[in-house]
């Protein structure tokens, strides 16, 4: 498997290339609208062919290049049920979308927004906000609840095998990935944490509103192309 991970450093927001070297057939995760003319310049660089565009969550935090992205190049893109109504896919637990000779595998990880998903390719689980190297994701808007993502990483997460590559949405601290095994035995907010105690420590985290909320949490219910965009 091809993996790149890509950074935008505004947002601390990663982005994944992921692509099977036999057929060229590739998905970008998490794309940043702002960095664009980068990812389409890696995907032509590697020649690569653009199949998927998978967002994890209706983001908060930046808006995603999704729909620009498939305008560009004719690529899918893919989000949950819950989640934006543009998407040319809405996808459940448990459904698969074949990519070349990979597949990706979806797992709902609701709790930071009512929409998560999680990726499962080959080994490696992109997780969006769900969980994060040695951290997790808020829980205070869209929907989000504590309890619901102590079940996500407890019920959904933390049963794929330790060995399991973690590539996070996210990191503020200069990480870039972990495992699911670390982050069970490492992870401050979960390991040897009750639930009642996790939920805590997420409700007192007294975090300020994301900086770009106002203005992503719109654009991207239309996939990054609301009508005044367009």
């Amino acid at each position: 498997m091809l993996l790149r991970q890509l950074f935008d450093r505004e947002t601390s927001t990663y982005t994944y290339l992921v692509a099977d070297p036999r057929t060229r057939s590739a998905a970008l995760i998490d794309p940043v609208r702002e960095q664009l003319e980068r990812d389409l310049k890696l995907i032509e660089e590697l020649g690569l062919n653009l199949e998927y565009v998978l967002d994890t969550h209706v983001h908060a935090d930046h808006v995603t290049a999704s729909g620009a992205l498939r305008d560009r190049t004719g690529a899918r893109s893919i989000g949950s049920t819950r989640g934006a109504k543009c998407a040319d896919l809405q996808v459940r637990h448990g459904d698969r979308v074949v990519l070349g000779d990979l597949e990706i595998c979806i797992l709902e990880t609701p709790g930071h927004t009512d929409d998560s998903l999680s990726f499962l390719i080959d080994g490696n689980v992109f997780t969006g906000d769900a969980l994060l190297v040695r951290g997790t994701g808020r829980t205070d808007f869209q929907n989000g609840s504590p309890e619901v993502l102590w079940d996500s990483l407890t019920k959904v997460l933390f049963q794929l095998a330790d060995s399991t590559v973690v590539w996070p949405g996210h990191d503020y601290k200069g990480h870039t990935q972990s495992s699911i095994g670390e982050e069970k035995r490492h992870n401050p907010r979960v390991a040897g944490k009750s639930k009642a105690a996790f939920v805590k420590i997420l409700d007192e985290l007294g975090l300020p509103p994301p900086k770009h909320i106002d203005e992503a949490v719109p654009a991207n219910r239309e996939c990054g192309q609301p009508a005044a965009l367009v």
